[in-house]
């Protein structure tokens, strides 16, 4: 059984609990208070030194960060296959993987960290206005990458997919140009049942 320590606001929590379902494997969650300092206790820090979520164990195994989480959900069980079995369609998955936390969710999270957690008193709206043209920039290249498909590679879902399902639900708060070819894809990875099943509180 695998245990997931998440929150249920957190968006790289929310691309774990989204492979779990669409891997239908069985898992429970540990929810981390981090609002009371849960994540800086020393029983959350022997899991994960660093103090963040999401973290899962499994079978006595501790393994932290979502795209790592990811990679070994599909090793352990490679029914409802995640990552392409063609090697060169795999490692487009992992590019894309890779390109949506140094391209977007780095420039995302700094708008939506402020909006999602502070008083609007303290937001930086020069530091959105800098955030917001890389992403935008980044959108551009996404929406040729998906080139009328359906999905990002090999136009099948995957977990390259699944790692912007999380930050795309927030699009709106980004304040972004979105291409129509992005805003499709949003529209339907987010209308997925694993996607449904995992809407953050706010």
């Amino acid at each position: 059984m695998i245990t997931l320590h998440c929150t249920t606001r957190s968006t790289f929590s929310r691309r774990v609990r989204i492979a779990l379902l669409e891997k239908e494997m069985e898992h429970t969650l540990a929810l981390v208070d981090m609002a009371a300092g849960a994540h800086k206790s020393p029983d959350y820090l022997a899991l994960n030194p660093y103090g963040r979520v999401p973290t899962i164990e499994h079978d006595g195994f501790v393994l932290y960060e979502s795209t790592a989480i990811l990679g070994y959900l599909e090793a352990v069980q490679p029914d409802g296959r995640l990552f392409p079995k063609d090697p060169r369609d795999r490692a487009l998955a992992e590019l894309h993987m890779k390109l949506c936390d140094v391209e977007f969710t780095r420039y995302a999270g700094v708008i939506l960290f402020s909006k999602r957690f502070q008083p609007r008193e303290s937001w930086d709206q020069q530091a959105f206005a800098e955030a917001r043209r890389p992403i935008e920039r980044h959108l551009a290249i996404v929406a040729k990458e998906l080139n009328g498909n359906e999905f990002l590679v090999a136009n099948r879902f995957s977990a390259a997919d699944v790692v912007y399902m999380p930050h795309l639900h927030f699009l709106p708060l980004l304040e972004v140009e979105v291409p129509p070819e992005v805003q499709a894809w949003a529209d339907r990875l987010l209308s997925r049942p694993s996607a449904t099943a995992t809407v953050p509180e706010a």
